[in-house]
């Protein structure tokens, strides 16, 4: 982590209440319901629910948050148990116990939402409870990465008396054991969390109130930052405004906070669709791809080219992409489509989010339909859609290619490729790879040293790299822009660049 100091020292005693911290981003909820999210939407769950396990500040392994412990009790790695802790309330101050840990779990597998966090229990047989503390998880087979699962906010814990057992919750209110509860929520526009005085967890509360903005442009979220509108920015923040913190005529009053990120974006492609359905076609699509034109033209060089969905950082990284089509060649796109028998331009509508990851992704798009034009090979639309449409829409297979971004659940190249492949998957486009659902991935859970897995992520991405359905574009790195009265942005995000809220704090001086 690099962080252009402010100065002052953080107050003991956190923010008054009242004197809420306001943090700005793009990336709003699709639902308050976490048995139905799969997205962005976890970055307030992270902070009003609970998990069994979760990752401190700092942690790259899940560590006990509701629970007081947990373990795998079995020799095999199929049974792992977990303890709560004692005296678990919810915000409301109802008890939170083994049945509602039961509970909420099966409730998520039992309504099972399309393209929804479901599909990442598949390991998962049935779920025990053993008196008020104790659950009990029974796994169909060896599953190493089965406690990162648990440490997604999917797992949120969730009040039986406050939510139906077989649909989805509706309405704009939250029954949770997290740090905050939500005292209000107006979608698309704000939520405004508070203190929860039953809490009892592993999170170090610097503050007592937080309220959360969100915004379909990052520009305008930054302007209202510099202009003090905002405490804190950290997702779907513009090129051109970290380039500008970083200059010489950067604000002195904002710190820019950055590391190393995870976060991935790549392009899927459609197998139902008459084009994009064609090897040939995908092929001479990668080998056309230049990414470090990307990089640098559009994201001025705060991203960088990724050439394996596994990003740099994660055991298991490669340069699949870089090793199978070299720097980027019309001639040998040429090639490929004169090869499978195609001598006219390949038409194909590529569609991208409007209001998620940023104002950067229409000028990228726009970019990635140059590249493939100019090589005279490909006729290209572009279309853009806000998130709520276009989630929907990419999920029932209406789109030829579209792009996405990935901030992963946990950090192990496995919930890199498990997720977007098998039957079901988060894209609900099946990709059907015996070779990796049923070989490479099992074979890889069945290690606990996850350092040992390279060989099996190697063998994985060869697959990927050869069927070309998902083409990686950039890996992004980790930033937060705060105004300097503002402590603890370089603690705040954990390995899914999720934001621990409870980190911000205001300084005082001596």
């Amino acid at each position: 982590m690099s962080l252009v100091a402010g100065c002052g020292v953080l107050s003991s005693g956190g923010s008054d209440g009242e004197d809420a911290i306001t943090v700005g981003t793009t990336s709003a909820p699709s639902t308050l319901d976490p048995a139905a999210a799969y997205d962005g939407s976890w970055e307030l769950y992270r902070n009003v629910f609970q998990t069994l396990l979760s990752f401190p500040s700092g942690a790259s392994q899940p560590q006990p948050d509701a629970a007081e412990r947990c373990k795998f009790t079995d020799t095999s790695s199929m049974v792992y148990t977990c303890t709560l802790r004692d005296g678990l309330k919810f915000s409301d101050g109802d008890t939170l116990d083994a049945r509602a840990v039961k509970f909420s779990i099966d409730r998520m597998r039992r309504i099972d939402v399309e393209g929804g966090p479901a599909g990442l229990l598949g390991a998962l047989r049935t779920v025990e409870t053993k008196g008020d503390r104790t659950v009990i998880f029974r796994l169909r087979k060896p599953d190493a990465t089965f406690p990162f699962v648990l440490a997604t906010p999917a797992m949120s814990i969730v009040d039986p008396s406050e939510y139906p057992a077989d649909k989805v919750r509706e309405g704009n209110e939250i029954s949770g054991s997290g740090p905050y509860a939500l005292k209000d929520y107006r979608a698309g526009d704000r939520a405004e969390l508070v203190r929860n005085s039953h809490y009892e967890g592993a999170a170090d509360r610097k503050n007592d109130a937080v309220t959360i903005r969100y915004f379909r442009d990052s520009d305008a979220m930054v302007d209202e930052l510099r202009a003090k509108e905002l405490d804190v920015t950290f997702r779907g923040l513009g090129a051109q405004d970290i380039v500008k913190q970083q200059g010489p005529d950067k604000k002195s009053e904002i710190r820019l906070v950055e590391g190393a990120g995870t976060e991935i974006r790549y392009l899927v492609f459609n197998p139902k669709d008459p084009w994009a359905r064609k090897p040939a076609v995908r092929k001479a699509f990668a080998q056309v791809i230049d990414r470090g034109a990307i990089a640098h033209k559009i994201y001025k060089d705060t991203v960088e080219p990724l050439y394996s969905m596994v990003p740099r950082g994660v055991t298991g990284h490669g340069t699949g992409f870089f090793d199978e089509y070299g720097d980027p060649s019309a001639v040998k796109a040429k090639r490929i489509l004169t090869a499978a028998g195609i001598t006219e331009r390949v038409p194909l509508t590529l569609w991208y989010t409007t209001d998620r990851y940023g104002s950067a992704t229409a000028p990228e798009f726009a970019e990635i339909k140059r590249q493939l034009e100019s090589s005279g090979l490909f006729r290209i639309t572009i279309k853009g859609a806000p998130w709520q449409k276009f989630d929907k829409a990419y999920k029932n297979g209406e789109y030829p290619v579209f792009g996405r971004g990935w901030f992963p659940d946990f950090p192990d190249a496995d919930n890199f490729i498990a997720p977007f492949v098998g039957e079901r998957n988060v894209h609900n486009m099946p990709y059907l790879s015996r070779e990796l659902t049923d070989e490479v991935l099992p074979r890889s859970r069945r290690e606990a040293d996850r350092s040992n897995v390279v060989d099996q992520f190697e063998q994985a991405q060869r697959i990927l790299v050869d069927d070309v359905r998902l083409l990686p574009l950039w890996q992004g790195k980790q930033y937060v822009m705060a105004s300097e009265e503002i402590s603890g942005g370089e603690r705040a995000l954990d390995p899914s660049a999720i934001m621990m809220m409870w980190e911000l704090g205001r300084k005082t001086s001596w």
